[in-house]
């Protein structure tokens, strides 16, 4: 099988330019793993055999194998050869950690701009003074980074003041900081009656009440909101209007403008969770544009780049409330990390940033059309550039959403259940699955195959107008 395969490397090679010939066949390892033309234990050729078959000297061979080696491509077994050693799937989650899976990132394998993270990363340690990046850091962020997150936040609210942006420790933790600030005792936090389970987690904690708003496919109903500030005392109004997790939903422009307009009327503060922001391509403008004096607009980098990335950006309705932020972040923070700040604002100099979420832009395009041609037919919900969908059952159906979701992370499907997002205790028969993480395109597609099959053998066959696509310009 690998001599079809290096037929089509000579091909590459000719073509490489003063590209080093190393390099490339490391990058077209990676990229048949990729696109599974290489699996996991395929033996691949002696280094004499891969430099007789590539017109390459068996030290070019020598260097390609030992660069694949260390992206983790292939290993080498004494006695037996050398074998690919695909992509590490992740380990499988116990049942208790459910939370984790949801989120999980498409990371792109291109070889390029993996090499470029890394580079850019390796600088940012080398050629800055290192003892600095470990001090006690002045809360809020230093002005580079105010400068460079206020220009990403700019992309989306052009008049943005950086004298009203902070960097933050991710979205959570702001949002902790927020409800501790504005929430007072016999209060209510108006949310969607289907919202990010971390804000019920906050809410829990800090013995906060949760007010859920009736919602329909737009997401929650002016009405619902206005019938809320005319009830009870009502403390802010947290809302996920951008590729909403979990529904995919994008708040279409006339139905933000009634909602900042009933906050504006009652002086309602709003918390803009934009947490897949950087991700979107939607023209509609974020809620902190209709109403700048009462949004608190999070923005952040673990749900479009990686959770490891504990680093966002705040902008404030104005400076005093800045200064009021900054108070109750520093109580649960001393500080964020400068380490991480840094990397962040060296990938985003050097459009690092924009190369990674361009590439991320595509992988899910792919990923969509596959789920579409998979699953055609379902009565499913998915936005451009998302990494999960929203699925809706039937009704009957032969289990629960929380069982049927649990049999599917056995099978290593992420897929959770609306109870986890429901906030008025009615979820709907529907799970939220995702299809980004460490696996490639090719496992995606096959989880996808097992989904629909489960589906069928649960009496849920395939209609012809199921798809629907939300993607709001």
């Amino acid at each position: 099988m690998y001599k079809n395969r290096t037929r089509q490397w000579q091909i590459s090679l000719s073509q490489r330019g003063k590209y080093p010939a190393y390099k490339l066949i490391a990058d077209l390892i990676a990229q048949d793993i990729e696109t599974g033309k290489l699996s996991p234990n395929d033996k691949i050729p002696p280094m004499r055999d891969l430099a007789a078959a590539l017109h390459i000297n068996y030290s070019t061979a020598a260097r390609a194998y030992t660069e694949a080696k260390k992206r983790g491509l292939i290993e080498t077994v004494t006695g037996s050869g050398t074998f690919i050693r695909g992509k590490l799937k992740s380990m499988k989650q116990p049942l208790a950690t459910y939370e984790l899976m949801m989120n999980m990132v498409i990371e792109p394998a291109i070889p390029t701009l993996v090499d470029e993270i890394k580079d850019v990363a390796l600088s940012s340690i080398a050629m800055n003074d290192f003892y600095s990046l470990m001090r006690y850091q002045s809360y809020g962020g230093n002005d580079e980074s105010i400068d460079i997150m206020t220009s990403l936040i700019q992309r989306r609210i052009p008049d943005a003041d950086r004298n009203r942006v902070i960097t933050t420790q991710g979205i959570h933790t702001s949002i902790t900081a927020l409800l501790t600030m504005l929430c007072e005792q016999n209060q209510v936090l108006c949310v969607d009656s289907l919202s990010y389970p971390g804000i019920k987690t906050v809410a829990a904690q800090l013995g906060k009440t949760l007010f859920a708003l009736d919602r329909d496919k737009n997401g929650p109903t002016a009405i619902s909101f206005e019938n809320a500030c005319q009830s009870h005392s009502v403390a802010a109004l947290y809302l996920n209007p951008t590729m909403h997790n979990p529904t995919c939903t994008t708040i279409p422009r006339s139905r933000r403008e009634a909602l900042c307009d009933i906050a504006i009327r009652y002086n309602i503060p709003i918390i803009e969770d934009d947490s897949y922001g950087l991700l979107s391509e939607s023209t509609v403008p974020p809620l902190a544009y209709y109403a700048p004096e009462l949004t608190y607009y999070l923005g952040g980098f673990s749900k479009c780049l990686g959770p490891g990335l504990r680093v966002g950006y705040m902008l404030c309705p104005s400076q005093r409330k800045k200064e009021q932020v900054i108070g109750a972040m520093h109580s649960l923070n001393i500080m964020g990390s400068p380490l991480i700040h840094k990397l962040l604002s060296d990938w985003i100099s050097a459009g690092t940033l924009d190369r990674m979420i361009q590439a991320i832009r595509t992988e899910a395009a792919a990923r969509r059309n596959a789920v579409y041609q998979i699953l055609h037919g379902y009565d499913l919900r998915m936005e451009l550039n998302a990494f999960h969908f929203w699925l809706n059952l039937p009704k009957p159906f032969n289990k629960t959403p929380v069982e049927f979701a649990e049999e599917l992370r056995q099978l290593e499907i992420s897929a959770v259940a609306s109870s986890a997002f429901s906030t008025d205790n009615n979820p709907p028969d529907a799970l939220r699955v995702c299809i980004g993480g460490p696996i490639s395109r090719v496992d995606m597609k096959e989880n996808m195959k097992t989904l629909k099959e489960k589906l069928v053998l649960l009496g849920y066959p395939s209609t012809a107008s199921g798809y629907r696509q939300q993607y709001t310009r």
